[in-house]
């Protein structure tokens, strides 16, 4: 394998960033866990997020059923959240992270809660979104959201 294929592999599978799970509920929301990293892997943008509505409470737990494509359809999101709280934070459709000229941006899909970024809601000063940084914390939700991920950028 030449240097030039080596390259082209490692961006395969490197994602362009990831969000890190800062809270126990942030990572209990995580459905499919990346190397117990407590982090979401984002490959592509624009990254769609939202709530994992095919949930069974079973004896006390929440088992997440399987997903079966069946037709040609997308899926709504990239990212399935799981919302344990009795009254439900993260929506269906709540955001999405897209990659722009010079950075990245955090758009709020008409979720019920809204978002926060670095404790600032979305909508309070920016409209619909706002810029995104590395480092900056989402807050899914409202200020009393357990939902809080660190976003962090791999791409050099």
């Amino acid at each position: 394998m030449d240097n030039h294929e080596k390259q082209r592999v490692i961006k395969s599978i490197v994602p362009k960033a990831i969000l890190k799970a800062l809270t126990d509920g942030s990572k209990y929301a995580i459905t499919k866990k990346n190397y117990e990293l407590d982090v979401i892997p984002i490959y592509n943008y624009p990254f769609k997020i939202g709530r994992e509505a095919r949930v069974e409470h079973t004896k006390g737990d929440i088992i997440v059923k399987e997903r079966h494509n069946f037709d040609s359809s997308t899926p709504s999101n990239d990212a399935y959240l799981v919302d344990n709280g009795k009254l439900l934070q993260i929506s269906r459709r709540h955001c999405a992270i897209a990659a722009e000229n010079n950075g990245y941006r955090l758009e709020d899909r008409g979720s019920a809660c809204g978002c926060m970024v670095n404790d600032i809601k979305i909508g309070d000063e920016f409209g619909n979104n706002c810029r995104l940084k590395d480092g900056d914390i989402i807050t899914l939700g409202s200020h009393n959201s357990n939902y809080k991920f660190q976003f962090i950028t791999l791409e050099s």
